[in-house]
């Protein structure tokens, strides 16, 4: 089980993944957009959400306290990548 942190516009929204093995940061932004289209983030539902919405966003991957796999979704900031 993994856990998908999206954050676009402000909102931030978890979702829950079954993942079979590893995914590629491409694979993860097509999911995003594609759960976000659909109203299946919670709280983060955009029906016509652009192609190209996280194209430049970073995808970073860290282990929870519980070896948990958590991936997060998030525009690049100013300060550093």
């Amino acid at each position: 089980m993994a856990t998908l942190n999206i954050t676009y516009n402000g909102l931030s929204s978890d979702l829950p993944l079954e993942l079979d093995g590893h995914v590629s940061d491409g694979d993860v932004r097509r999911i995003a957009l594609e759960v976000v289209r659909s109203g299946g983030a919670p709280g983060l539902h955009i029906a016509h959400l652009r192609e190209d919405a996280f194209v430049h966003y970073v995808v970073d991957r860290f282990r929870g306290p519980r070896g948990d796999e958590r991936i997060y979704l998030r525009p690049k900031v100013p300060f550093g990548a």
